[in-house]
């Protein structure tokens, strides 16, 4: 997949997530992560695997991802993410 422009999906509403997809000129899948600091030390590890497994999934390469977290659950995280991608890669 590539990405070609910025795209977001998502919300910073409670339970949600805002995922922003952007074109990056280093290869590879570049992950900056968001959240409240004790969701960041308990949950941080498992979000960020669930990031990287979709992103990888789809084929994302040379891609910024910033996610805002305010508590999404995995399925919502993919979901964001996914839908994020496509807008980004036409």
């Amino acid at each position: 997949m590539l990405v070609t422009k910025t795209a977001q999906a998502g919300s910073t509403a409670n339970s949600d997530v805002l995922i922003t997809v952007s074109p990056s000129e280093t290869p590879g899948i570049h992950l900056q992560l968001k959240s409240k600091d004790v969701v960041l030390k308990l949950f941080g590890e498992q979000i960020e695997k669930v990031i990287m497994d979709k992103a990888k999934e789809l084929g994302a390469d040379n891609v910024t991802i910033k996610a805002e977290d305010k508590g999404a659950l995995d399925y919502t995280i993919r979901a964001r993410l996914q839908a994020a991608l496509e807008r980004a890669s036409n």
